[in-house]
């Protein structure tokens, strides 16, 4: 069984702009890659711990949303975290 991707809201209008040409490409390609690949290098590197209290109750219910989502609970912690505190900054365009 295939799961239906779900795509949020920034997801939807990135695809939408790809779709309608409103990318150009970077003059410089291989400068713009190696930048890239380093800015996800240090988003996907996990070098901090922390500890939280929470309720069982949201505990189980973040158990149980992550299982639906196929994600172990943690992840979806952190990702939820994760577009919170990138939404809460400043867009600059």
């Amino acid at each position: 069984m295939k799961k239906k991707t779900v795509l949020d809201e920034d997801e939807e209008k990135l695809i939408a702009d790809y779709e309608r040409g409103a990318f150009r490409p970077v003059k410089n390609q291989d400068r713009a890659r190696k930048e890239a690949m380093e800015a996800a290098r240090r988003y996907m590197r996990k070098d901090a711990r922390i500890n939280i209290r929470l309720s069982t109750a949201d505990l189980e219910m973040l158990k149980r949303r992550a299982a639906e989502e196929g994600l172990p609970y943690q992840s979806l912690i952190a990702s939820i975290l994760h577009k919170y505190v990138s939404r809460s900054a400043p867009h600059t365009n």
